[in-house]
């Protein structure tokens, strides 16, 4: 069973390569995913694995290419908790205009699944690239 930390690699390196049908086989049928900045009518809140998928099955038309760097997953006193900051090299595909946009997310793992989410991602930084 994969640790907390992996989880976490596993799921910026998922979404950074695309791999957007099994990033959702990280998340558990009863996770919760918060994303509290969520703008341009992005869900601000996901609850159950197929909410998740739904999500995910969107991620294909998104009008950009991401690649993450500089990830760093920070282990907490609490052994499900982990804590990740990094940021994405973002390419428009409509547009080739570039930017760094940073992340943060709070991930709580159980037995290797993540249940709950609290994803803070720089989404005024995404809607100005979209334009």
């Amino acid at each position: 069973m994969d640790t907390p930390r992996q989880v976490a690699e596993k799921l910026v390196t998922g979404i950074s390569e695309g791999r957007f049908e099994e990033v959702p086989r990280l998340y558990a049928e009863d996770c919760v995913v918060e994303v509290p900045y969520a703008t341009g009518g992005a869900a601000p809140l996901l609850e159950g694995g197929a909410a998740v998928r739904e999500h995910f099955s969107h991620a294909d038309a998104m009008p950009f290419r991401l690649r993450a760097r500089d990830l760093v997953v920070h282990e907490t006193e609490d052994p499900e908790l982990v804590v990740l900051s990094w940021d994405y090299e973002v390419t428009a595909t409509t547009t080739g205009a570039t930017a760094t946009v940073a992340n943060v997310q709070f991930l709580r793992v159980r037995d290797g699944l993540i249940v709950h989410s609290r994803d803070f991602h720089d989404h005024a930084r995404f809607a100005a690239l979209a334009q």
